[in-house]
């Protein structure tokens, strides 16, 4: 027997023991209630004030009955959290279901009951035979079964990232993980803590908010214990997995940790903007590959990728990879940027090669009329007179700043500070500040800021009405990045506002960095040198660099340039 198996059996029995000990506090004035009928029926208790008291007991009792079952029934009943996954049937996976099959039986453990895909770079088991599953239509497969074993939650960035040996030895101790999960007293205490953790969800619905403080309460009773057995259930699995490509394993964690780094940045920085524009790429796990290639060019940990190419990929277990990858990426925006479950006429795929032209030249050119817009609204605030009717000066646009303003930009006549049209020049003039301090640079950061909250007010949750994970939890249930400071937005639209000039009037193109996102390409080179020149002007009010930049590429900053 493993070492670790014994441990989470003992604290399994600390956690049930909370929950007898809870039932029997229950149940107390239950036993009481019956002592003391007894009592007076057989004239033991006879006399003042035992009538009153027994009374007074017997409906203290009944309440606490009541009130005890309500919990009770709640706690059994409440469905606990379901990771939103990519189910992956046996007929779209049979080589990797085959791989599973093959680890358990090695390790002599119960085979997972089914495999799924979930967009993050982790793996683990997942109950799922909870009875308010199958009632919702959560899980209806063999997985959902009353004593089924465990779904396997694979992340699918490690299915394209990883070669097939690295794959089984990283998912050996996962599955291991199945043998200490079906004793019965691990279950039934996991099954308990997972029902008090869906009865505090519960809690916060209309009229039961008083459910949540018992949930919470004994939740913190069994919070070390459940720790500690969860510790020991991983320690078992470990040891279990000891003897299954235990050398490999050592080296495939490495590729683990490359496969994290190049999915965050992935994400952050190449989907993120895209999703911003209300398109999704469709091949988010073949383009890990791509930024991990490129991150093996910058650092050293990723040396040796070039001898691992001829392997054999793990993604070659999947019958239609493509499908898969188009699937996951999907859920990806769901959960991680709160997008709708589905394609719509606002929410489109985007292919790679097609990024450059439809998400970062179109970013940068709605950064820049929005820009402007902010420029129109300070300008009228200032005092000076408004553009021309339907230009992005009028009140009304300044004030929304929404969609038809933006595109209204494009098109409008000289601005109300006396500049032709939206150029750059008109964005050099207003953040010049020659004493340094940048007052200038808050305002308009203050106004886009302002201006980019309406925006998303406007459009309202980025997944309306696509989905729930559970109950009263709604997606994105993990936000990439916090909301940006004024100065990043204004640095940010800035730079928009360069790149646009630049396409426009020096034959420069919008490109892809696989790590960092949108680049500006000159002369097919990319131009990383604009960021600290960009600051100097948005923080001390200094153009001359940017200025000397500009005229290095022959930008004309008193050229229009085309807004969205």
């Amino acid at each position: 027997m493993e070492v670790g198996v014994p441990s989470a059996r003992s604290r399994a029995l600390a956690v049930l023991r909370v929950r007898s000990r809870a039932l029997a506090l229950g149940l107390l004035p239950a036993a009481l209630a019956v002592v003391l009928v007894a009592a007076r029926m057989t004239g033991r208790l006879a006399g003042d004030p035992w009538p009153a008291v027994t009374l007074a007991v017997c409906a203290v009792a009944a309440l606490v009955l009541l009130v005890g079952g309500i919990f009770a029934a709640v706690v059994l009943r409440a469905g606990p959290a379901v990771t939103p996954t990519v189910p992956l049937t046996e007929a779209a996976a049979p080589d990797l279901y085959r791989l599973v099959r093959d680890l358990a039986d090695r390790m002599d453990v119960p085979a997972p009951s089914a495999i799924a895909l979930t967009p993050d770079c982790d793996s683990w088991l997942e109950d799922r035979t909870h009875a308010a599953h199958r009632r919702g239509g959560i899980s209806t497969g063999p997985e959902s079964e009353p004593g089924a074993a465990p779904v396997l939650v694979i992340g699918s960035p490690f299915l394209w990232w990883m070669r097939v040996a690295e794959l089984r030895a990283v998912l050996a101790p996962v599955v291991a993980g199945t043998g200490p999960s079906a004793h019965p007293d691990i279950a039934d205490a996991r099954g308990f803590v997972r029902g008090l953790d869906a009865a505090v969800d519960v809690g916060n619905r209309p009229g039961l908010g008083w459910i949540a403080g018992p949930a919470r309460l004994l939740l913190r009773l069994c919070r070390l214990d459940a720790a500690e057995m969860e510790r020991g259930v991983a320690a078992a699995a470990s040891e279990r997995a000891q003897d299954v490509d235990y050398g490999l394993r050592i080296v495939a964690q490495e590729q683990v940790g490359l496969a994290y780094a190049g999915w965050d940045r992935l994400l952050t920085r190449v989907a993120l903007p895209a999703w911003r524009m209300g398109r999704w790429p469709a091949h988010l796990d073949a383009g890990v590959v791509s930024a991990l290639t490129e991150l093996s060019r910058r650092d050293r940990l990723a040396e040796g990728y070039a001898s691992r190419l001829g392997e054999r990929p793990a993604c070659d277990l999947l019958e239609q990879p493509g499908v898969i990858d188009e699937a996951a990426s999907l859920l990806a925006a769901r959960l991680f940027h709160g997008s709708p479950a589905e394609t719509g006429a606002d929410w489109s795929p985007v292919a790679w090669t097609a990024y450059p032209e439809e998400v970062v030249d179109r970013k940068w050119r709605t950064e820049a009329a929005r820009l402007h817009t902010a420029l129109d609204a300070l300008a009228v605030t200032a005092g000076l007179p408004a553009g021309p009717p339907g230009s992005a000066a009028s009140a009304d646009s300044a004030a929304s700043a929404g969609p038809a303003a933006i595109a209204a930009a494009g098109s409008a006549p000289p601005t109300a500070d006396g500049f032709a049209g939206p150029t750059l020049e008109r964005v050099l003039d207003y953040l010049t500040d020659p004493a340094g301090e940048g007052a200038a640079g808050e305002a308009l950061a203050g106004r886009l800021t302002g201006d980019l909250a309406r925006e998303e007010r406007a459009a309202g949750p980025a997944g309306g009405g696509a989905g729930k994970a559970r109950g009263g939890d709604a997606v994105p249930l993990f936000p990439l990045q916090p909301p940006r400071t004024g100065r990043d937005l204004l640095a940010d639209h800035v730079t928009a506002m360069v790149c646009c000039a630049a396409v426009d009037s020096a034959g420069a193109a919008p490109g892809l960095d696989w790590l960092d996102g949108p680049v500006l390409l000159v002369g097919g080179e990319r131009r990383s040198d604009l960021a600290p020149r960009v600051l100097s002007l948005v923080e001390d009010g200094d153009p001359e660099p940017l200025r000397d930049w500009l005229a290095d590429l022959g930008v004309r900053p008193e050229k229009p340039v085309r807004l969205v």
